[in-house]
């Protein structure tokens, strides 16, 4: 198990096909897990990743994006202990606004919260 940051290790990020995490990659899943404990610090809460890396097959097998940030290494999709999605929304956005999270892809579905870190802001 490698730890990331203090909230959370490498597998927590790992594809659910089981594929290798290209070795290009760890530099940004370690980018992400940095935005999220700062996520993780300012709530006191836990955060659940549902979805970190996904392999391409892995992507297309569920449907992904064809241009999913997740096969980059720069998305995760969270639940966190306690909060909606639209609370979890709304909390990173104003993390971002105040540039203690990077910039990025942003979404509140019914029961997760999208996050990337592409580096611009994109809303869906």
């Amino acid at each position: 198990m490698m730890k990331l940051t203090e909230n959370f290790d490498l597998d927590e990020f790992e594809c659910k096909d089981g594929s290798k995490i290209p070795v290009d990659v760890y530099y940004r899943l370690n980018k992400l897990a940095m935005n999220l404990q700062v996520l993780r610090d300012y709530v006191g809460k836990s955060i659940t990743i549902n979805s970190g890396y996904r392999s391409p097959s892995w992507n297309l097998k569920i449907g992904g994006a064809v241009n999913s940030q997740h096969m980059l290494g720069n998305a995760a999709d969270i639940v966190v202990d306690g909060l909606t999605p639209r609370q979890v929304f709304d909390v990173i956005e104003m993390l971002q606004n105040r540039g203690e999270m990077t910039i990025g892809g942003l979404h509140a579905y019914n029961s997760f919260v999208h996050y990337d870190i592409r580096g611009h802001s994109a809303r869906w």
